[in-house]
């Protein structure tokens, strides 16, 4: 150990208040990248539900269409409303992933 008095004492476990604050923004950060990230997931899991269940939709319109020619227009417009819901559900998926980026990008990231 030198002298209290020389100018070359070494400090232990003093940290500088600035550094602390960065990392914890840092940390906060990547929590809300995480959050963030798991809600596009599941924009993405109910978009391909969606997709699935109006495929399914379409494919049984389609088979009693062909077997019922008479009711073509019923089936016809099972088929569009099921094409509908595809269509919200990827604006959803879009709002969804673009506002996750929105809140990234206004998130402190602790770089700054």
């Amino acid at each position: 150990m030198t002298d209290p008095n020389s100018s070359n004492i070494v400090r232990v476990n003093q940290v500088d208040p600035t550094v602390v604050k960065i990392q914890g923004a840092g940390k906060a950060y990547q929590s809300v990248a995480q959050s963030m990230a798991l809600a596009v997931q599941d924009a993405t899991d109910h978009l391909r539900n969606i997709s699935t269940v109006a495929t399914t939709a379409v494919a049984v319109a389609t088979e009693m269409m062909i077997s019922d020619p008479e009711k073509f227009g019923q089936y016809v417009q099972i088929i569009n409303q099921a094409q509908e819901s595809v269509n919200k559900a990827a604006m959803t998926f879009k709002d969804i992933g673009t506002d996750a980026g929105d809140v990234l990008d206004n998130f402190p990231s602790g770089s700054d």
